[in-house]
């Protein structure tokens, strides 16, 4: 499946408008554990994304992939700048001489996971974004197994996201400022786990309106 049949300006958009949606409430979650600057340095980087989408979706899915991460590595400040950059950069690999299906994307975001957890040095369960990512992960490649049908896919997949999130409420911190609070960072979900899962959700509404 090549680029231009997936919208990939319109997963741009929807991931922004998400984030832009829900800024003042990662931004308190973001002050209470984190240093308060998470959506700020995120949009930047969507906004470049933005505004090289067409470019975007003239090439191929391994060289998309890696100017996404090149974007991202370059636009958004902090430790989620590396991440990303970090996630999209070893798909892009992943996806090399590959075209786009269920088991490809399984496997090519399964390495990117790998990827954000050797540059993060984290695992689930510490409170992160991996603890969206790492399941979200899980479900593609069982759904891959299994030839799941799309839209039973897309719901899980926001499923898993959501309990991904919700979960680091009372997760203690290991990682970043938050690991200095101890047990004061429990009952607050971690920033970037919310707008990971965000994200999620608005890129599998968009393959749901593009599927339908």
């Amino acid at each position: 499946m090549p680029v231009s049949t997936i919208p990939i300006k319109a997963f741009i958009q929807a991931a922004e408008a998400a984030i832009h949606e829900h800024a003042e409430e990662v931004t308190e979650l973001d002050q209470a554990i984190g240093d308060g600057d998470h959506v700020i340095n995120l949009r930047r980087g969507l906004m470049a994304l933005a505004g090289s989408a067409n470019e975007l979706e003239s090439a191929d899915w391994s060289a998309t992939l890696q100017k996404i991460g090149m974007s991202l590595m370059s636009s958004v400040g902090g430790a989620s700048g590396s991440l990303y950059a970090t996630l999209f950069l070893a798909m892009s690999k992943a996806f090399k001489d590959r075209e786009m299906n269920q088991r490809n994307l399984a496997e090519a975001f399964g390495q990117g996971v790998e990827a954000v957890k050797q540059r993060g040095k984290a695992e689930l369960g510490e409170k992160t974004l991996l603890d969206v990512l790492i399941p979200v992960a899980d479900t593609l490649q069982t759904a891959a197994a299994q030839s799941r049908p799309l839209p039973q896919l897309l719901d899980d997949i926001r499923r898993v996201a959501e309990a991904g999130c919700e979960s680091t409420r009372e997760l203690l911190a290991t990682k970043g400022r938050a690991s200095f609070l101890g047990e004061r960072a429990r009952g607050h979900i971690d920033p970037g786990a919310r707008t990971s899962q965000l994200m999620i959700a608005a890129i599998t509404g968009v393959l749901d309106e593009t599927a339908s």
